[in-house]
């Protein structure tokens, strides 16, 4: 047997090494944690996403007393965005979470659901779509999902 290596690099820096605008986008996803309903995990993420054509979607987790009846932030501002604006790709997704003592300390990473999700967004619109997750020890700069799911499952994989 052959052993494959698999090895990821992402970036990390503090928020005023990024540009205006991913500033912009990380506080935006912070303020989301503020919609999010989160009664039983007392964990609130905020996401915001930003289109092709600049325009900005925001989405906060959503939990519901029938479990898995919820719905990620992540995919919350995914949908929505399609939903409204299926024509526009998604360039950047910006991801923050807080619980009880506040901001997380490490940036947090979509589930695999969301990372199945935005893969998905990936593959229809060919092209990558840029992450960052907000802590307040710094932030994660990922080029594309495919950094964090090396291997993946989408349409060509049924073919």
């Amino acid at each position: 047997m052959k052993t494959i290596d698999l090895s990821i690099k992402i970036g990390f820096c503090q928020l005023d090494e990024l540009s205006e605008q991913d500033q912009k986008l990380i506080n935006s996803a912070i303020a989301a944690t503020a919609n999010s309903y989160s009664p039983y995990s007392h964990f609130a993420v905020g996401a915001a996403l930003l289109l092709a054509d600049g325009t900005e979607v925001r989405g906060a987790n959503q939990e519901n007393a029938a479990f898995p009846s919820g719905l990620c932030a992540e995919r919350s501002a995914i949908f929505a965005a399609q939903s409204v604006h299926p024509d526009k790709a998604i360039t950047t997704i910006a991801i923050a979470a807080k619980n009880g003592y506040g901001f997380t300390q490490d940036p947090i990473v979509p589930c695999g659901s969301c990372r199945q999700v935005i893969l998905e967004m990936e593959d229809r619109y060919k092209q990558p779509i840029r992450i960052l997750l907000y802590g307040t020890d710094g932030i994660y700069v990922i080029n594309s999902i495919k950094d964090i799911l090396p291997l993946q499952f989408v349409a060509n994989s049924m073919k």
